[in-house]
């Protein structure tokens, strides 16, 4: 009888078809050994602003780097370099990945996106209630936001710890929910982390995005040409008052997400161009060859060119230097009672505790109501690991907390304690018991 309730549950879960699993496992493998440099530069940067050479990290980072020509010139330290504009390239990135799940992914239905939707949110709200509970008045509440957010490098890095063990459908699950996790604190830091605003830069941005969306009607397909306006824009958005790095997520939207050749379509006129490309007539092979070179080209959208293009240069670079440059906290004097202040217990709670209490809850009421099923190979202990590696926080919880307490404040070096205190504690949770909840045969069920 057992048995039959298992097989007829396993029949109503999902399915995943190779082609969506094939490209979430090379993304994977790449966030993978990004999210372990990722932690090599965290281990850096601690040690170095824990060291002899303590100084030297402080100083490097504040050197001012001056750009542009005299009289219209930017000048600030090398790490507001590093967490604007750099870090705009992450956030476009992530716009890509955002766009690439609403169009053909796992968000492109109402009934895929349902889970990893329910998980995301209940993994957002249940983290920052927790942190206002215990955070008392102002100034502390304004970083409700910082426990928030999932770090997915370092998330899927422990995954992959794991091998054959996980189910793959695990894997694009916690891909999913932790791209919804990013939009959503993109969309924290677009309406409560923005200063003072400038109407006429706001307006100079208006046109540029208008700009971007008749690109993109025009039939403009060239990447380059996306990246050029968005230089503009990310300038337009620095001088708007609105944090920079927001200028990122707009481009990536206006990036066309659609191929301009089907697959259909290419083997059709492959078969044709292959024909020609044996004649004698040089000329005529020639042009045969460039035409197929270039179909097999628009065979693949502009976005997902740019997405391959840009997530070796982000998981490889931006992100390990924004690590070596954010993660380094003074640890001098610092016990197990700093976890007591309002802003570190905050964080620490609202990631441990708060993501997975908000991930498992969601997701069993989501499934509960009938709006969303497990994948296949997935079942509830697996839910409960995966709430907890999304309580590894790190790079968008430091980006968040620099923004809610300002770069070097003594909040900010609490906050960055509870992240960091938090963010490994879930890790090693999080692999401990998805490792006890792998099968023994390793059988890795997708």
């Amino acid at each position: 009888m057992k048995a039959d309730t298992y097989n007829q549950d396993m029949s109503r879960r999902t399915v995943l078809p190779a082609w969506l699993v094939r490209p979430i496992e090379a993304f994977t493998r790449t966030e993978a050994l990004g999210g372990g440099l990722l932690a090599l530069a965290a281990v850096v940067a601690l040690l170095w602003a824990n060291s002899a050479w303590q100084e030297s990290y402080r100083q490097i980072w504040a050197t001012p780097v001056r750009v542009g020509a005299p009289g219209f010139e930017l000048n600030k330290p090398l790490l507001i370099w590093i967490n604007d504009l750099l870090m705009a390239v992450f956030f476009l990135l992530v716009g890509l990945e955002i766009k690439r799940e609403l169009v053909a992914g796992e968000l492109s239905s109402l009934r895929k996106a349902a889970l990893p939707v329910a998980a995301a949110v209940g993994g957002m709200v249940a983290p920052a209630l927790i942190f206002l509970s215990v955070a008392g008045g102002e100034p502390v509440r304004r970083g409700w936001g910082i426990a928030m957010a999932t770090d997915i490098a370092f998330a899927l890095g422990c995954l992959r710890v794991l091998g054959s063990r996980v189910p793959t459908s695990l894997l694009v699950l916690l891909t999913a929910l932790a791209i919804i996790d990013d939009l959503g604190a993109i969309l924290v830091i677009a309406l409560f982390y923005t200063g003072q605003l400038s109407v006429a830069a706001l307006a100079a941005a208006a046109v540029l995005v208008l700009g971007l969306a008749l690109m993109n009607a025009g039939g403009v397909r060239s990447p380059v040409w996306y990246l050029f306006a968005g230089l503009f824009l990310w300038l337009a958005v620095l001088k708007s008052g609105m944090h920079p790095t927001l200028a990122g997520v707009i481009v990536a939207f206006a990036v066309p997400a659609r191929a301009r050749y089907s697959r259909n379509e290419l083997i059709v006129q492959a078969e044709s161009w292959l024909r020609d490309a044996r004649t004698e007539d040089s000329q005529v092979a020639g042009r045969s060859l460039e035409a197929l070179r270039y179909c097999l080209r628009e065979c693949e959208s502009p976005l997902t060119r740019l997405e391959h293009a840009l997530h070796p240069w982000v998981a490889y670079g931006i992100l390990p230097l924004f690590a070596l440059a954010n993660a380094g906290v003074d640890l001098a004097g610092v016990t197990v009672s700093a976890l007591a202040t309002p802003v570190a217990g905050g964080v620490f709670l609202g990631l441990f505790l708060g993501k997975q209490l908000g991930v498992i809850v969601a997701s069993w009421l989501a499934v509960r109501a009938g709006w969303a099923e497990l994948p296949e190979g997935v079942a509830w202990k697996h839910v409960y690991g995966m709430g907890l590696l999304a309580g590894i926080g790190f790079t968008m919880a430091l980006f968040i907390a620099a923004l809610a307490y300002g770069e070097g404040s003594p909040l900010h070096q609490q906050a960055k304690i509870g992240i960091l205190t938090a963010s490994l504690v879930s890790a090693i949770a999080g692999v401990l018991v998805l490792g006890l909840a792998a099968d023994p045969s390793g059988d890795r069920r997708s």
